[in-house]
């Protein structure tokens, strides 16, 4: 797909304005936990990493789940910040990003049950007393029930309401640290098999008191904590929330919960629903979601158009085309992509150029754009067209053949 001055720019590359923040593409870095903070606290890893992103021409870059207290991490090397001595440390990253033209996010989240284990390329296998000579000693997490479901060293300890209020307090103590950091967006982790996700889904919330039972009940937590961070975050900047549209095989949350979650959400003033899926099983007839191109897109169409909200499409987005046909279709205002960018760091420019995009260079920082816009003036040039003056020049300076 090509654009020439009688057809309109590809939507992806059209820029998309939320509340008083502008991205100037709808490509947006999806979080990607890294495994590689120092209690907490991003150091060059993620400066690297980040860094490198922020070139390739992204509209948005996500950090990484960031835990809004320590014992909301799932394992010692897990980002968070909970601490006021964070700030700085991705104040730094945030200036460069946004020196690039893109737009600093942060997903905040709480790991709750999934808590005290190692990390990915370890297959999140849990931390046992035998670690504790290495100075990774197990903790207890924390649930909306006390169900021995995951292996861990220690059952989750059921919240009551103390607890409640104590995470609540976290989150907007770390949605006040985000603004202070310099990020644009914020979004609540409510997905994944994570603490919000275990209020939210039967299977993992058996509590019979207001935030149990029915699904009013259970999505009270989650509606509770988009309310802080609504409330601390500046009115000028959006929040968005990420869920899981379904649980996993075998689970009991599904689309039409979703659905009415998100009703609830813009109802309190969220501006986004990113819309993945997974993270919590059980023994029902519910499929595995197949992980086929574009396997979420549908999601966030659904909820786009009967939520009537604003919609990230993410998971099995690889190719420009794709990006693009979501956007066209009306399935999601945004893309999110991960993995591709791991990849391929410079997806955005590259996509911008297969979509014929004006000045597609121009989504990379100026230093690489000028230069490679003068390689691109040189292959115009007459002695570089093939024939009789290229072979005549060439034979000047090196010798007829």
């Amino acid at each position: 797909m090509t654009a020439d001055s009688n057809t309109a720019p590809p939507l992806l590359f059209t820029p998309i304005s939320l509340r008083g923040v502008t991205a100037k593409n709808r490509i947006v870095v999806s979080p990607m936990c890294q495994y590689n903070s120092v209690e907490g606290g991003p150091g060059d890893w993620q400066m690297a990493h980040l860094g490198r992103l922020a070139f390739g021409g992204a509209g948005m870059i996500f950090g990484e789940e960031t835990a809004v207290e320590a014992r909301g991490r799932k394992t010692y090397d897990c980002a968070g910040i909970w601490d006021d001595r964070h700030i700085p440390q991705y104040s730094r990253i945030n200036d460069f990003i946004r020196q690039q033209g893109a737009v600093p996010a942060i997903q905040l989240g709480h790991a709750g049950r999934k808590a005290s284990c190692h990390g990915a390329t370890e297959d999140w296998r849990p931390l046992t007393d035998d670690d504790i000579k290495d100075g990774f000693a197990p903790w207890q997490g924390l649930a909306p029930s006390a169900l021995d479901q995951l292996p861990r060293r220690f059952t989750p300890r059921e919240m009551d309401r103390d607890d409640i209020r104590t995470v609540l307090d976290a989150w907007r103590e770390a949605t006040r640290r985000s603004m202070d950091a310099g990020y644009d967006v914020v979004e609540v982790h409510g997905a994944h098999g994570y603490l919000i996700h275990q209020f939210l889904s039967p299977i993992s919330n058996h509590r019979t008191d207001g935030y149990g039972g029915d699904l009013e009940g259970r999505m009270r937590f989650a509606l509770e904590v988009a309310e802080v961070t609504r409330d601390a975050w500046p009115s000028d900047k959006p929040v968005f929330f990420r869920v899981s549209c379904v649980d996993g095989k075998g689970g009991i949350w599904g689309l039409e919960d979703t659905i009415e979650l998100a009703k609830a959400l813009k109802q309190r003033d969220i501006d986004l629903v990113d819309c993945s899926s997974g993270g919590i099983t059980g023994d029902t007839d519910m499929p595995m979601v197949p992980r086929i191109v574009q396997f979420q897109a549908g999601f966030a169409e659904r909820i786009r158009r009967e939520a009537e909200i604003m919609t990230i499409a993410v998971g099995g987005i690889t190719t420009a085309q794709e990006a693009e046909t979501i956007l066209q279709q009306g399935q999601a205002d945004l893309v999110g992509v991960a993995r591709e960018f791991i990849w391929n760091a410079d997806w955005a420019a590259h996509c911008a150029k297969e979509l014929g995009a004006p000045d597609p260079y121009g989504q990379m920082p100026h230093e690489y754009a000028y230069r490679l816009r003068l390689r691109e003036k040189a292959k115009d040039m007459p002695i570089n067209q093939g024939g009789a003056v290229t072979q005549a020049a060439y034979d000047r300076i090196f010798g007829a053949r």
